[in-house]
């Protein structure tokens, strides 16, 4: 066994991202089992990493806000002449029913990160975050977060597609995880994934003779888009979990 980077540590225990983890290093605000320790520094994954009181202050501080983004921004940054979803991110455009209790500050748009992206003529449900905890909670190797989208398709399904999209697709040379597929209605499926691939569910569909006219992210993990309008946006609350 060798010791590892602490910022690597702090981030596979759920402290913080590794970025955030230099971030808190460089400042001062590591100790391991009592000693400060600094950026690039080593330890045994059974040392006692320790996030001072200044650092646990500035993560409770940091802000997930949940955005229902229309079609035709980009979920990250500006590209093409694209607006990034971000910029709706404004108190115009605060969804009146935010139960959150947070008011909205301009802090809270400072390194806001996009945790799992939408294509541009997607829409749904998109998580902003300041908490790298959040996002390797979503987006990180060994994330197990369910997504669930609704798809408008057309097309003829072949007597074992549902089942091929169910499990034994091939993206990119790689077999998918399993997923769950059902029809709605005559033209509509509903997929769960735990994965995110780009332009996954579409190319999904192209392998099985299936053109998606229309795609929606409506859940992630235990949070929905509910009753959230398009270009509308809340902060994820105290309470509630992903």
């Amino acid at each position: 066994m060798e010791k590892i980077r602490i910022s690597k540590l702090m981030a596979q225990q759920g402290l913080c991202s590794r970025r955030e983890a230099d971030a808190h290093l460089a400042a001062g605000r590591v100790t391991v089992d009592g000693q400060l320790v600094g950026v690039g520094d080593k330890a045994w994954p059974t040392q006692r990493i320790v996030l001072d009181q200044r650092g646990q202050a500035q993560q409770r501080a940091s802000v997930t806000v949940l955005v229902h983004k229309p079609i035709g921004l980009v979920s990250g940054q500006a590209e093409d002449g694209y607006k990034p979803a971000v910029t709706l991110v404004t108190p115009a455009n605060h969804f009146g029913e935010d139960r959150s209790g947070i008011a909205f500050r301009r802090e809270h748009l400072r390194g806001l990160a996009v945790a799992g992206r939408l294509d541009i003529d997607s829409t749904g449900l998109l998580v902003l975050t300041q908490d790298g905890r959040v996002a390797r909670q979503l987006i990180g190797q060994d994330s197990d977060v369910e997504k669930e989208y609704l798809v408008r398709v057309k097309g003829k399904l072949s007597a074992d597609g549902l089942a091929r999209l169910r499990h034994g697709l091939v993206l990119d040379g790689r077999p998918l995880k399993p997923a769950q597929v059902a029809w709605q209605n005559q033209d509509q499926l509903k997929f769960v994934l735990k994965e995110g691939r780009k332009r996954q569910i579409r190319r999904m569909c192209e392998l099985v003779g299936l053109t998606v006219l229309g795609l929606k992210r409506v859940r992630i993990g235990k949070i929905k888009l509910g009753n959230l309008p398009v270009g509308q946006w809340r902060y994820l609350g105290a309470n509630e979990q992903i």
